[in-house]
């Protein structure tokens, strides 16, 4: 029996990029060769497990068998990785797909279950995929990111980001731009987050995120990828302690009383939750001192660890989404009106500068320009609107924006699967 597999999650170098969220393939017999049975098994191939279903729900299944019909015609069938054992190399996971009567393997597909992780906790290779692909992006000073720093300035272009509703979408998209552009140099690289309201001795290393000298200029390894950093024509980068390498920022609310953040029902819940912008955010960005970049909105994209710290806000704001199932846009408690009525905060705006417009009362200045595409996804286009960073597991339908957080997992509410 030949068959063929049409799975859009398969990159061009033959690895399918997974994570908890159910992604679809089609199967169906292109030959039945006579055979009396059509029945095939779906299995993992490697300990980095995957789980398989006919439907879009979970619990998933370690297997799965199914009967493909001799016309031809195709079944879906759904993957997603097994909660908490994401993968920690490329290719690292897999599946099988063999005849269940002969035994015959028909096809195998390579995988990796590719999630945003805890800084903290990154094996060794993974920090440096992650520090490699970064400084490629960097390339002295040189190279795309500039775009990246060029989009977090300051007003008018920090009021698109800033101050309103529209922090958290805005932030989300961001990130999703930047890790593409990473996954673009190394397509196994998922953005770490620096979970601020614990200890990261792990994080400010020399080997990792840098330690400063006396003059507050980061030092890092020999050969380490930062050591040529460059942003603004300005060589290296500032960041002074104001906490020890070994603890945390003192003052920064923890992540269950974050959690808590807009506990009452109601047109206003989101807009509590987002208050986060003040505190954690806020007060992780400042608990550096002295002349350190990320301690300023518009120099703050500058230092690296600014990327981690927002992946460590989008992950408060997912969890808060999966906690309390706000994910709908249409949903009066998932996102609340804006608060000064300014362009970018509301649901149906673009986003700049990925709109890539110009002129009052937007910036006069689109850096980047539109969201950079991904080679196995479509969402979010390369225009988003604020609307379009709410539902990024695909809960509702359709395709997620491709990625996760290692503790925050897919659910699909009754009724929508």
């Amino acid at each position: 029996m030949i068959i063929d597999v049409d799975f859009p999650s398969v990159h061009p170098n033959g690895v399918a990029y997974l994570d908890w969220t159910p992604r679809s393939l089609a199967i169906r017999v292109v030959d039945a060769q006579g055979e009396n049975s059509t029945r095939v098994r779906f299995s993992n191939r490697t300990a980095v497990e995957l789980r398989f279903s006919l439907t879009r729900v979970v619990p998933m299944d370690q297997t799965l068998e199914i009967d493909l019909p001799q016309d031809g015609s195709p079944i879906e069938v759904w993957i997603a990785g097994l909660f908490g054992t994401a993968s920690n190399e490329d290719g690292d996971s897999g599946f099988i797909i063999e005849n269940v009567s002969t035994g015959a393997q028909l096809e195998t597909h390579r995988a990796m279950v590719r999630v945003r992780k805890n800084a903290n906790g990154l094996t060794t290779h993974e920090r440096d995929r992650f520090l490699m692909a970064m400084g490629t992006l960097n390339a002295a000073g040189s190279g795309r990111f500039r775009d990246f720093r060029d989009m977090h300035v300051d007003r008018p272009a920090s009021d698109e980001a800033h101050f309103d509703v529209g922090f958290l979408p805005w932030h989300r998209c961001y990130l999703l731009d930047l890790e593409r552009e990473l996954q673009a140099i190394d397509p196994s690289v998922a953005l770490p987050y620096w979970r601020f309201d614990e200890p990261a001795p792990n994080v400010f290393t020399r080997a990792f995120m840098g330690l400063p000298d006396a003059s507050g200029r980061l030092i890092f390894t020999a050969g380490h990828p930062f050591e040529s950093w460059v942003t603004d024509t300005q060589v290296g980068i500032l960041r002074s302690m104001g906490f020890p390498p070994g603890g945390r920022p003192p003052s920064v609310l923890g992540e269950a009383a974050t959690l808590a953040l807009g506990p009452f029902a109601g047109a206003t819940r989101y807009g509590s939750f987002a208050t986060l912008e003040g505190n954690p955010h806020g007060l992780a960005h400042t608990s550096f001192s002295g002349a350190s970049y990320i301690r300023r909105i518009p120099i703050a994209a500058r230092d690296p660890l600014f990327f981690m710290l927002h992946c460590n806000v989008d992950r408060l704001w997912a969890k808060w989404q999966w906690l309390n199932v706000l994910f709908d846009p249409v949903q009066g408690e998932a996102f609340s009106p804006s608060i000064n009525n300014r362009v970018g905060h509301h649901l149906a705006d673009t986003m700049w500068p990925w709109n890539q417009i110009t002129g009052a009362p937007r910036p006069a200045t689109a850096p980047g320009g539109t969201l950079a595409s991904s080679p196995v996804l479509t969402r979010p286009g390369s225009s988003p609107r604020v609307s379009d960073m709410l539902d990024y597991q695909g809960i509702l339908g359709g395709e997620p924006l491709g990625f996760d957080y290692d503790d925050v997992p897919f659910e699909l509410p009754a009724g929508n699967v």
